[in-house]
């Protein structure tokens, strides 16, 4: 018996059929059983938001949820936000002002900031900063971070 159990993740609009430890991250499911690399590992701590992808439309870390917690749920990771012809509006702000240097931290960002912005679709730059708090960069110094935030709200977009 190998401990693992079957288990069927609903990522993305698709079903995933995967056998999993009980203690194996949602994270570690997502990237390895699913193939779906958007979803990056810094700290596995919880602390630097890399990992953020949306349960149930909620921004949650991926590190510290296990997969089998996920089975029925609707997982969404920044492949699922991505359109097939372009960029969303968060990446597209994103991209016009310069709010990613090496691009680690960047889809944990793009999730948060989608989630954010559709409970706060006019938020102050309080706001903003209450509101990516969980998540870290180590390239930027957050001011593009912020801009992206702010013209993406601007356009007003479905997100």
């Amino acid at each position: 018996m190998t401990g693992k159990q079957p288990i069927t993740l609903k990522v993305n609009d698709a079903e995933y059929r995967i056998d999993v430890e009980p203690r194996r991250t949602l994270a570690d499911a997502l990237r390895d059983d699913c193939g779906l690399t958007g979803t990056h590992l810094g700290c596995e701590h919880g602390v630097c938001g890399a990992c953020t992808v949306l349960v149930d439309g909620g921004a949650v870390r991926a590190c510290l949820m296990f997969a089998v917690q996920a089975a029925d749920c609707e997982v969404t990771t920044i492949e699922g936000l991505t359109p097939t012809d372009g960029l969303s509006p968060v990446q597209q702000a994103m991209h016009e002002e310069h709010g990613l240097q090496c691009g680690f931290c960047t889809p944990g960002f793009v999730v948060s900031i989608t989630a954010f912005l559709r409970d706060h679709p006019e938020p102050s730059d309080d706001e903003v900063r209450d509101g990516l708090a969980g998540n870290l960069c180590r390239c930027t110094g957050y001011q593009g971070i912020i801009a992206a935030v702010r013209r993406a709200a601007a356009a007003g977009s479905e997100r």
